[in-house]
């Protein structure tokens, strides 16, 4: 994620896991974990809830209905919009847990709020909100196909293989939308995180960085490469991290749902 990764020539997942070792400590691979936890709750919870009732609202328009063959158009426009909407309202929690866990043996950045009141007094306001561009052009694609990818799948499983476990069916199918939609988005999240990273640590940026200038100093570094650098490790964590959500999604769903029917038993 560092704007001087460009210097690496012989990178890979063991030979950097080997670095963050010797010069940061085993402890470092858990970096910035408590500020992802405190972002990942309301992430996660805005995203299915604002899913499902962008789902009901978009199958109010005409044409887009339960009984229409546009089903997969409901379920791309809904996750792009519940991307959106959950993105739009945690971003600042991103940014503190990019910072925090990119850090390396000096901690600029004692803790959350430190970090949060550090960045408003170093770069403003607005430095909470940088990259909210490239997220927002990232994350709605990427939510819209991961639910698309998982429901598809769901559904045909389901339709298939009837008896199997929800929650084998879930995890499976949510490990394959997350490598679907990384593989598609990731170019836009590196974007994203070099520009969260711009002005990290008190140091001065020399020009307002865009999108349009990130792409291009990537480009111009790096070379096409440059844009899927950390692809690997990135599906080393979507796999089990998206498959584990929807499943949990699912599970909990279906448990709370025979509870409130035992309820009205």
């Amino acid at each position: 994620m560092h704007a001087d990764v460009a210097a690496l020539r012989n990178y890979s997942i063991w030979h950097e896991a080997s670095r963050i070792v010797r010069e940061e400590g085993f402890r470092a691979f858990w970096k910035g974990n408590l500020v992802t936890i405190v972002h990942r709750l309301p992430y996660s919870a805005i995203s299915f809830y604002s899913y499902d009732h962008y789902k009901n609202l978009l199958q109010m328009v005409p044409g887009l209905d339960r009984d229409s063959n546009n089903v997969g158009v409901v379920r791309l426009l809904g996750g792009g919009l519940a991307g959106i909407t959950s993105a739009s309202i945690t971003y600042p929690l991103d940014v503190v847990r990019t910072r925090l866990a990119t850090q390396k043996t000096t901690r600029y950045y004692k803790g959350i709020f430190h970090a949060v009141s550090t960045i408003c007094r170093d770069e403003g306001v607005k430095g909470l909100y940088k990259g909210l561009g490239a997220t927002l052009l990232g994350v709605g694609p990427s939510i819209a196909i991961s639910f698309s990818v998982y429901e598809s799948l769901r559904s045909h499983w389901q339709m298939e293989r009837p008896h199997d476990s929800i929650a084998v069916v879930s995890l499976f199918s949510g490990s394959l939308s997350g490598i679907a939609s990384s593989t598609a988005t990731f170019p836009v999240d590196l974007v994203k995180r070099r520009m969260q990273l711009q002005g990290a640590a008190g140091t001065a940026s020399g020009h307002k960085s865009t999108i349009t200038t990130t792409i291009r100093d990537i480009f111009r570094k790096e070379g096409p490469r440059g844009f899927y650098r950390g692809i690997a490790p990135e599906y080393l964590k979507v796999v089990p991290s998206v498959g584990i959500a929807f499943m949990t999604y699912e599970t909990l769903k279906s448990l709370l749902s025979s509870m409130d029917t035992d309820g009205e038993c």
